[in-house]
Parts: structure tokens; sequence; C-alpha cells
């Protein structure tokens, strides 16, 4: 599996369930959202659009994604959302296809244009390491099944680990999609219980 092998497997609308522990407070927070990303290839004109960017020779990315999404958490103010959307491309190394660098307009722990570090792993996790200027964050995803991908985030500030998140992500399927079989309904449950949903 490479790279946009991962990201075409990712498109689609997911059903996301978080726990975030915030760890100098000892305390864990519940939220969802649900997120819809949509693979680009490497000749879309937001894919080049990022690489330009980040003055990055667009001919060596292979693609992207569009990511767009929607969510609440259980503590926030009135005026709080968590809506938005990102672009992103994906550029191999050139003597490993499997890592490289992702290039994103915005951030996942900041609003800003920042290139991160991408690796496809032995088990075919997707993980994802972004360094910026006050923080930084390491973030897992992979498929228990087609239909169940998992996520797991860790954001380092200053010195010290704040959040750790957890998330369990269902694809949103047409009505004619196949059900998900016992077995993948069992794994899901172990998944969930695991984290004391």
């Amino acid at each position: 599996m490479d790279v946009m092998d991962f990201f075409r497997l990712s498109a689609g609308q997911w059903n996301s369930q978080r726990t975030t522990h915030h760890l100098p407070f000892r305390r864990a927070e519940l939220g969802g959202s649900i997120i819809a990303v949509e693979a680009l290839e490497a000749e879309d004109p937001s894919v080049v659009e990022i690489c330009q960017l980040h003055s990055v020779d667009p001919a060596l990315a292979v693609g992207g994604a569009l990511v767009t999404w929607q969510g609440s958490m259980a503590w926030d103010k009135d005026d709080e959302n968590h809506e938005g959307r990102t672009v992103f491309s994906l550029v191999p190394d050139a003597d490993n296809p499997k890592t490289g660098q992702l290039l994103r307009e915005r951030g996942y722990a900041e609003i800003v244009p920042v290139i991160g570090r991408y690796e496809i792993d032995d088990e075919g996790g997707l993980l994802l390491t972004t360094e910026y200027e006050t923080m930084s964050s390491i973030e897992r995803f992979w498929f228990a099944n087609p239909n169940l991908r998992l996520r797991t985030s860790v954001v380092k500030r200053f010195g010290g680990f704040s959040t750790a998140s957890f998330c369990a992500e269902m694809r949103v399927v047409e009505a004619d999609t196949p059900a998900p079989s016992e077995e993948d309904l069992a794994l899901s449950s172990g998944a969930f219980s695991a984290f004391g949903w």
C-alpha cells in the first residue's frame, strides 16, 4: 500500500467518536464529528496550489486530499465550533515512496500552513508527524476493516504531553451497502470498550 492507496480507502463520509484526554488535568472529554474525505489526483489544481504555497515542484506530488469536518466536544463554550476544511498535497521521498512530506494549507494543532512528515508503516497504518513553532503532533490512522477507521493523536506543548486522543470512525454507507459482519461488529465493540465507551 502506498500513501494514495490509503487516502483512496479513506474517501467518503465518516462518523467520528472521540475521547480526548487532557493529561495535565487528568480528565477526559467526549466528542464527535462528521468528516468527509475526497482523494485528489496529482494534477488537481488544489494539489498544485498547495505545492506552490510551499515552494515545492508540483511534479513531485502523487496526489492529495480535501478534508472537511463539523463536530462538537463536551466542554465547548457557546461561541466554539469545530468545523473547517483543509487541502493537502503528498510528496514522497525519492528513495522510499512509503515516506515523504505532507504539505498542508492548515495544520491539525495550529491553523497555519505547515509541512509534516508521513509514513506508511509495516502494518499499513498512516503515521503523520508535524512540528509547529509552539507544539508538535503525532497522529496514526489505520483500518480495522474497510468501514471502521481508527485514529490516535498526541499533541505535545512546551516540553510535555498535553492531550492524547482516540477516535473510532465509522463509514457512513448507502442503504444498499452490505452491513458489517458479526466479526466486524465485535471488533468495533472491542475498540470502543477499550477506551471506556
